[in-house]
């Protein structure tokens, strides 16, 4: 009875080695990848981990807004008024988002592929490359993609992620750049003339800093219209905090000369 079963767990063991071998032929029988199919791959994975961590870092700089500066601005203003403050962080979310996808970001940024696409630079403000989200999305002219029928993902300019990753991405210091002049006027404006402001000061004042500094234009450092070399923006210091700071104190001061309110 032992020599038998000893006899039939060899059988086993030689039926499971042979199924693994039948198993693993094809794979065996494939030719290895070339230089050129590694690269290939790894490139893919690297600009795939690129978008993701861009992507990771939107999240973190909207958290900024909300519930960021929302819970913060909430803690400084009269209990009665904790909720209007945080409406107001919260409504400039969704709407300079829509702004910025119309036309903030054309106006920011367009021109800085104008060789690719035809148009013409102007180092003061964006062009039209760009209103209404064109050329930011995925394409499936045949003309782009050879007639493959796969979308083409238009690159953002001299960096390794898709073109609709930095409009999110820029589009969120957007968002946030006018939140922080909101605590300048924190209690002392109606809603709507907040909306009607900082509609007009994202259009009129951030974009085309934006434009002079991240966008190639005058303020851009080392570029080729800039003036006297450019200046060097420290993770924002000139587009987010000198622009929001010095827009607060003129609104403060303005508000405080027509006789509004100064509790704050």
């Amino acid at each position: 009875m032992t020599a038998l079963f000893t006899a039939s767990r060899r059988w086993a063991c030689g039926l499971v080695c042979l199924l693994t071998l039948l198993a693993a032929s094809p794979a065996i029988a494939q030719d290895a990848p070339t230089l050129e199919e590694v690269s290939a791959v790894a490139e893919e994975a690297k600009l795939a981990g690129h978008n993701a961590w861009m992507l990771t870092c939107c999240a973190l700089v909207l958290f900024m807004t909300a519930p960021g500066l929302a819970m913060f601005y909430g803690g400084l203003v009269r209990k009665k008024n904790v909720l209007s403050v945080m409406m107001q962080c919260l409504f400039l979310m969704g709407l300079m988002t829509v702004i910025w996808a119309l036309y903030g970001y054309s106006l920011a940024f367009g021109g800085d592929d104008a060789e690719k696409l035809g148009s013409k630079f102007n180092p003061y403000i964006g062009n039209a490359d760009y209103v209404f989200m064109l050329n930011v999305e995925r394409s499936w002219d045949p003309e782009l993609n050879d007639g493959k029928g796969a979308p083409v993902e238009p690159m953002a300019v001299n960096l390794p992620i898709p073109k609709l990753t930095h409009m999110l991405f820029q589009g969120m210091f957007f968002i946030i750049t006018p939140a922080l002049i909101c605590g300048a006027f924190a209690e002392r404006m109606k809603f709507s003339a907040m909306v009607l402001f900082l509609v007009l000061w994202g259009t009129l004042v951030y974009c085309p800093l934006c434009h002079w500094v991240w966008g190639g234009g005058i303020l851009a450092f080392g570029g080729d219209s800039s003036l006297s070399g450019g200046a060097l923006d420290f993770a924002g210091g000139t587009v987010v905090h000198i622009s929001s700071g010095v827009s607060a104190l003129v609104k403060v001061v303005l508000m405080a000369w027509l006789g509004s309110p100064t509790r704050t």
